[in-house]
């Protein structure tokens, strides 16, 4: 057993975030595992995954043992690179993410966003996620520079002051009068450790309130282009709600339509289409609303070029 202290750095982040920096090269699936089991203790009690550590935290692990594959990838870190840069200055970054990258390293994925930003940038004394997207999500990420604007940019997430919308291609015609979907959604892991999302009843226990805002902004042969804003920033919640509403997002190999996604592909659409489009948020220094847009990547706005040659 070891005890770990938390400190001003890593205060506000998940426990499972915080094991996984802790225990390099350890498998996500392992993680969860330790924290389910009550092997990991957060001042001397249980936690959950989703308990945020503070400054002062003493964090109890296990002893662990780690093959040498595992040891061998953690000591070759991720490769350097950065990202299309949107906005920069000294408190923050916002990157323009592309489809198919993870944000972090985690379950089958060594590497991600943030970790290829700190190979890439040696000196940065403090890169972290201000929130994520799904690694097959596109468009819009933030990452603070300092604790002080992390905290602040975290607690408008939160407190849902930031605006964040999407653009999502979805199978059929969706009906314009559709404009809120407001269901609850339960978060739960598979055996390998994959999350998964669904619809529950307003009366579950388990069921988060979850509130999507939906508007109609171009409608094809097949397919509509929706504007989705997200009230609440629950995971895979777009994907879920619009899947639960019959029209699930083309591309989407979790909640999506298999055998459309397979002639999709032979059309071209080889990804989800879900772009994180357009976010604003106040300046976590100046307080200054800031709005930020990411263009369609090629390969999303090409689909809808072409869609847009076929008639209605």
């Amino acid at each position: 057993m070891k005890t770990v202290a938390v400190d001003e750095n890593s205060a506000g982040q998940r426990l499972d975030n915080f094991l996984l920096r802790q225990l390099k090269g350890v498998p996500k699936t392992h993680v969860y595992r330790i924290i389910r089991s009550g092997e990991v203790r957060v001042n001397k009690g249980r936690a959950a995954a989703d308990t945020r550590v503070e400054t002062g935290d003493l964090v109890r692990l296990p002893p662990i043992r780690v093959s040498e594959k595992v040891l061998e990838k953690a000591a070759n870190p991720a490769p350097a690179r950065e990202f299309p840069i949107l906005l920069e200055d000294e408190h923050l970054i916002a990157l323009d993410k592309p489809a198919g990258v993870a944000v972090h390293g985690g379950s089958g994925v060594s590497f991600g966003v943030i970790e290829q930003l700190r190979q890439a940038r040696p000196a940065a004394k403090f890169l972290e996620l201000v929130h994520r997207l799904d690694r097959e999500t596109s468009g819009i990420l933030l990452v603070a520079k300092k604790r002080s604007a992390l905290t602040r940019l975290q607690d408008q997430f939160r407190e849902r002051e930031t605006g964040k919308t999407y653009l999502a291609l979805v199978n059929g015609n969706w009906p314009a009068s559709n404009k809120v979907i407001d269901l609850p959604l339960h978060k739960y892991l598979q055996e390998d450790g994959e999350r998964r999302v669904k619809v529950v009843g307003k009366d579950d226990p388990d069921g988060m309130r979850s509130i999507t805002l939906v508007k109609v902004a171009q409608k094809f042969a097949g397919f509509t282009l929706l504007e989705v804003t997200i009230k609440t920033g629950r995971t895979h919640q777009i994907r879920v709600h619009l899947a639960s509403q019959g029209h699930p997002i083309a591309g989407d190999d979790k909640y999506g339509d298999f055998e459309r996604n397979k002639a999709l592909q032979k059309q071209g659409l080889k990804r989800m289409f879900l772009h994180a489009w357009r976010l604003q948020f106040n300046h976590p220094s100046t307080a200054e609303r800031v709005e930020l847009h990411a263009a369609l990547p090629p390969e999303l706005k090409k689909f809808v070029d072409h869609a847009a040659t076929t008639p209605v």
